[in-house]
C-alpha cells in the first residue's frame, strides 16, 4: 500500500475512535448541548417579547425575534462542541494513549485528524437537532435549496476552523479543565457579537469589536442565508476569511505542538 493508502486508513481508523468515544461517552457532548438549548428558550420565552420590541421600535414580536435570534445560536453551538474537543485531546495527552501512539507505526497527523473530523460530523449532527427544536418552537426559514445548502457549507467551514484552534488548545494544557478553561473564549465571542442584538445597538469599543471580530461575519451571512435577506459581500468575505485564516492557524499550530518531543 502506498503511503496515501496508509495515511488514509490510519485517518479513518483515528475518525472511528473518536466517533466510538462520542457513541460511548454521550454526557460530554449533551452537556455541551444543553447550554445553547437553555439559551435558545430563555430568549424566546422569557426575553422574546422585550428584545424584538427594542429591534422592532417598540412593537412587540416573538416570532421575528426567534428569525434573529437561531442563526446565532446555531454559531453558539459550534463553538461549545469545539470546546469539547480542546477537552477530549487534552484528555487524550494526560492520559497517556498519545505516547503509545508516538511509537506505532501510524500518520501523526491521524491522530489530530481524526479528533477534527469527528468533531465536525457531530457538530453538523448536533446543528440538525438545534434546528429542529428551533423549527418545533417557530423558527420559520426563507432560504432555497442553494443557500441551504450554502449556510451548511460554512457551518461546517465554521466547525473546521473553530475545531483546530480547539486542538490547539488541548495539546498546549496541562489538563482537561485547564483546556475547558482555556478555551471559553470560543462559547464567550459569541455574547460579544450580533448573535442576540444588532451591533449597531453597542456603545463605542463594544460595537467596534463585535463588529470585525470573527462569529459576527459569520452569524449575519448565515442569517443572510437561512432568511433570505442576503449575506452582503462585505460579510461573507469576511466570513470566509475569518475561517480560512484560522483553519490555517489552528493546523500550524496543532501539527507544531504535536510533533514537539514531550519533555522527559
Amino acid at each position: 500500500m502506498s503511503t496515501a493508502g496508509h495515511a488514509f486508513r490510519d485517518n479513518v481508523t483515528m475518525l472511528r475512535r473518536t466517533l466510538l468515544h462520542a457513541r460511548r461517552y454521550p454526557s460530554l457532548t449533551l452537556n455541551v448541548l444543553l447550554t445553547p438549548v437553555m439559551l435558545l428558550l430563555l430568549f424566546v420565552y422569557v426575553f422574546g417579547n422585550a428584545m424584538s420590541a427594542g429591534l422592532n421600535g417598540g412593537h412587540a414580536d416573538r416570532a421575528d425575534y426567534i428569525a434573529y435570534l437561531v442563526p446565532g445560536i446555531l454559531l453558539m453551538t459550534v463553538g461549545m462542541i469545539s470546546l469539547g474537543t480542546a477537552v477530549s485531546v487534552c484528555t487524550d495527552m494526560t492520559e497517556g494513549i498519545i505516547a503509545r501512539f508516538r511509537t506505532m507505526a501510524i500518520s501523526r497527523a491521524s491522530v489530530l485528524i481524526g479528533h477534527v473530523i469527528g468533531s465536525v460530523i457531530q457538530t453538523m449532527l448536533a446543528l440538525v437537532l438545534i434546528l429542529g427544536i428551533a423549527l418545533a418552537i417557530g423558527f420559520r426559514p426563507d432560504a432555497t435549496p442553494v443557500e441551504w445548502l450554502a449556510a451548511a457549507g460554512l457551518m461546517a467551514l465554521v466547525s473546521l476552523a473553530l475545531t483546530w484552534i480547539a486542538v490547539g488548545i488541548g495539546l498546549v494544557s496541562p489538563n482537561p479543565e485547564g483546556a475547558s478553561n482555556l478555551g471559553m473564549p470560543l462559547t464567550m465571542l459569541p455574547l460579544l457579537s450580533s448573535a442576540f442584538v444588532p451591533v449597531n445597538s453597542m456603545p463605542g469599543g463594544f460595537r467596534w469589536f463585535a463588529e470585525y471580530q470573527p462569529f459576527s461575519p459569520c452569524i449575519e451571512t448565515l442569517r443572510g442565508l437561512l432568511l433570505g435577506s442576503g449575506i452582503g459581500t462585505k460579510n461573507a468575505v469576511l466570513a470566509v476569511g475569518w475561517c480560512l485564516g484560522l483553519t490555517v492557524l489552528g493546523y500550524l499550530w496543532s501539527k507544531a505542538r504535536f510533533n514537539r518531543e514531550p519533555k522527559r
